[in-house]
């Protein structure tokens, strides 16, 4: 895993399908990869390689999973969806930006959930879709 120009700031990571390069930027406006798919007004990365894990595992599309190495260009804040609702305190480092995200890398080793697991939470995704149930925006 690449590192970063500075030692002591903290990697963040993004897990997508989506096919970049260093130097691209992930921005707000793209389709949400849950619930209407809308146009996010957010862009969501994470301290921990779990979450950026099952960010590439549950993204939209038919691309290769694919976890980046990212640098907020400007104010993250927690993500609500998580740290709110899920786990108090911000256990899994979640966070959100209305500002873009610069690649800086790609985690090209990684091991993603058993199989079993994915697939309950993707049940568990499904039946909040079909109770109407969407994530925060």
């Amino acid at each position: 895993m690449p590192s970063t120009d500075n030692p002591t700031s903290p990697l963040f990571y993004h897990g997508t399908r989506a096919d970049l390069k260093p130097g691209d930027l992930i921005a707000a406006g793209n389709n949400s990869n849950y619930g209407a798919r809308k146009p996010a007004s957010w862009v969501y990365l994470t301290g921990t390689l779990d979450a950026a894990i099952w960010g590439a595992e549950l993204a939209a599309g038919d691309g290769r999973e694919r976890i980046y190495i990212v640098e907020p260009t400007g104010e993250i804040v927690d993500d609500p969806n998580l740290t709110d609702r899920k786990f108090p305190g911000n256990p899994t480092l979640s966070y959100r930006s209305r500002q873009p995200l610069r690649v800086t890398g790609e985690v090209t080793e990684w091991q993603g959930h058993p199989p079993e697991r994915l697939r309950e939470m993707k049940d568990h995704i499904e039946r909040l879709k079909a109770q109407g149930i969407e994530a925060i925006d």
